[in-house]
């Protein structure tokens, strides 16, 4: 049985591991950080965030009906990811980028709270990120056998998410820091990198869909 302290720290991994992997979250958080700043990049990173909690939270605190939603629902949820990653991505293909905030000023999170909601609905319809959560979660599990009270599940719950978030605080500054050193012309190329990617990553789960669905 693991100490509190053991869990904690147990938890911040299992967090920093989930969001460091390069994957859409990543790609939005660099986005936005680069165009509007840290603020707009943290945003972006907290839906990840609230997603990896909901994940976590399904295999620390057995959750049945959410490991049921997933599991019964998980193509559909795959396809809804994979159009909502396309559909992202052809937004930054053709919109012309614009570095609304200047590399020098900060903007304040609440202008930037609407990629919440989009960034959680991406994390939840990533079948990586379900897998890989249920797959270190059960692992923990299995290796301290089982967490005994609703507050150990608690406790490695908010651990995941402060991992998370450790992540995404750290990519934000790291783009902010650097984002003053982009000229339109790169601020393009950043956009034009990331819709490619995120519609990459989307065609890619609708195939996988289609594979699946029509074999």
């Amino acid at each position: 049985m693991l100490s509190a302290i053991q869990l904690v720290l147990a938890g911040l991994g299992i967090g920093l591991l989930m969001a460091a992997p390069i994957g859409p979250v990543n790609v939005l958080v660099i986005q936005r950080a680069a165009a509007k700043g840290f603020w707009a990049g943290l945003a972006a990173g907290l839906g990840a965030v609230l997603g990896d909690g909901v994940l976590a939270a399904a295999g620390a605190f057995s959750i049945a009906a959410i490991s049921d939603v997933l599991l019964a629902y998980g193509d559909t949820i795959q396809l809804i990811g994979g159009v909502v990653l396309v559909v992202f991505g052809i937004a930054l293909l053709v919109t012309r980028p614009v570095m609304t905030t200047p590399p020098h000023d900060r903007s304040h999170i609440l202008e930037h709270m609407g990629i919440i909601p989009q960034t959680f609905i991406l994390t939840v319809t990533n079948p990586g990120a379900v897998l890989g959560m249920a797959a270190m979660i059960g692992g923990l599990g299995s290796l301290i056998g089982g967490l005994n009270t609703n507050f150990e599940a608690l406790i490695l719950v908010a651990s995941v998410m402060g991992g998370s978030l450790l992540w995404w605080l750290g990519l934000s500054e790291l783009i902010a820091t650097i984002r003053h050193k982009l000229t339109d012309d790169r601020l393009k190329l950043v956009n034009r990198i990331a819709g490619l990617i995120l519609s990459g990553f989307g065609i890619g789960l609708i195939a996988e869909f289609g594979v699946r669905y029509f074999r």
